[in-house]
């Protein structure tokens, strides 16, 4: 088999060409008895799939592809198998061109002497900090196996809460956009068939009639301005999200909101403490642990508040006692990680807090979307009633009329 190679000499210069060999392993074994330090090596099929347009539309890598790439390499290093020939393995039977692409490069990484840590950093989008960190601590302990299984069930456990928090918000999202189409539909439709009916001489309309035909009218007539406003308002909102004090804004909307507000707060204190359970329990240093648990908060407060918790243990402080300078970690949560410490089992206490609130969080989103499901319903009859309301009135004030 022909494979094209980039590989770098003992004086740093780079060399580029073609070579024949039986495997990707030989090819990379032949390139380092030539005194060649491996930089990419391929197949010349890899070439031609790139040639036949799939680098101009490459194929997306989803969060459970990689969440099934771990769990195959967690169990192939478990037996003994050696990474590269794992990630060989895996690769040849991959389906996705874009993954097998990712993995191939990995292997050429690690067959060139590379840490795995290191080749996976290359790709931030599917392999974040945490997932490098403790890889590289698995390297540091002999632990590659155990570590894989480790972060598969970790990422398990995010993608399931994500999960959750998109499903609860998708009903009422879904409600919102049939109550506004079915707005703009008796505004820009219904209500119009109307118009010449209540717009005779001597009719007198109610002030909702009143209203609502303004608001017709406004629609029919200005409908260009109207979808200029919303797109405008669109890049606002993202441009404004983008910046930090926008940013502080909206993650403060978030927590204080009723009903949504204690879910997006439990989540954000599952998240952190799951992060900081796992890298503390896998032998990474507490710092960077704490550093990680504030990267994957994912609001602006709890992320502030694990930096600061950061600052304080490094001035020789208890966990516990930064946290409890907060008010965004409940009193019970901060005993428990206090009692934790005290007893030299931080890491224990802290998986088993993100297990209890992973059902927190389960919980409060059943009780969420039971009560924003009425909330909604009610909200849609007002707003459709009200139209309802708008076109009946003057009916039935000009019947009595007649």
């Amino acid at each position: 088999m022909a494979y094209t190679y980039t590989a770098r000499d003992a004086r740093g210069k780079i060399h580029d060409g073609e070579l024949d060999a039986p495997s990707i392993e030989a090819a990379s074994q032949r390139l380092r008895q030539d005194g060649l330090s491996v930089v990419e090596l391929h197949d010349e099929d890899d070439d031609d799939e790139k040639d036949s347009g799939e680098g101009f539309f490459p194929r997306r890598i989803s969060k459970q592809e990689v969440i099934y790439v771990t769990s195959q390499l967690a169990v192939m290093t478990d037996t003994g198998i050696t990474l590269s020939t794992a990630l060989q393995g895996i690769r040849e039977n991959e389906e996705n061109p874009t993954l097998q692409r990712v993995l191939g490069e990995l292997q050429s990484a690690v067959e060139s002497g590379e840490d795995f840590s290191t080749a996976l950093a290359r790709y931030p989008r599917l392999f974040d900090k945490t997932y490098v960190s403790l890889i590289r601590a698995s390297e540091a302990t002999g632990t590659m196996g155990e570590m894989l299984e480790r972060i598969a069930s970790y990422l398990r456990k995010e993608t399931e809460t994500v999960g959750k928090v998109r499903a609860a918000l998708a009903y009422p999202a879904v409600m919102l956009f049939v109550a506004t189409g079915v707005t703009l539909f008796l505004l820009t439709y219904v209500l119009p068939k109307f118009a010449p009916l209540f717009n005779r001489p001597g009719a007198k309309l109610p002030g909702i009639t009143r209203f609502m035909m303004v608001a017709s009218d406004a629609l029919l007539h200005w409908w260009w301005a109207w979808i200029a406003g919303l797109v405008a308002l669109v890049v606002a909102l993202c441009w404004f999200r983008k910046t930090p004090t926008g940013r502080q804004a909206i993650d403060t909307v978030k927590i204080k909101l009723p009903l949504l507000g204690t879910m997006f707060r439990k989540v954000a204190i599952s998240r952190s403490i799951r992060t900081l359970g796992t890298m503390m329990a896998s032998g990474v240093p507490v710092l960077e642990a704490i550093k990680l648990s504030a990267d994957v908060a994912g609001n602006y407060h709890f992320e502030r508040l694990w930096h600061d918790v950061g600052s304080h243990v490094t001035e020789g402080n208890r966990i516990a006692d930064s946290l409890g300078r907060s008010t965004l970690f409940p009193r019970m949560l901060i005993q428990m990680i206090k009692s934790g410490e005290e007893t030299g089992k931080l890491d224990i206490v802290m998986l088993k807090i993100s297990n209890y609130y992973d059902q927190e969080v389960e919980t409060t989103l059943k009780s969420v979307t039971s009560m924003v499901e009425p909330i909604m319903i009610t909200v849609m009859g007002i707003v459709v009633g009200g139209i309802g309301m708008a076109l009946l009135l003057p009916i039935f004030s000009l019947s009595k009329q007649v």
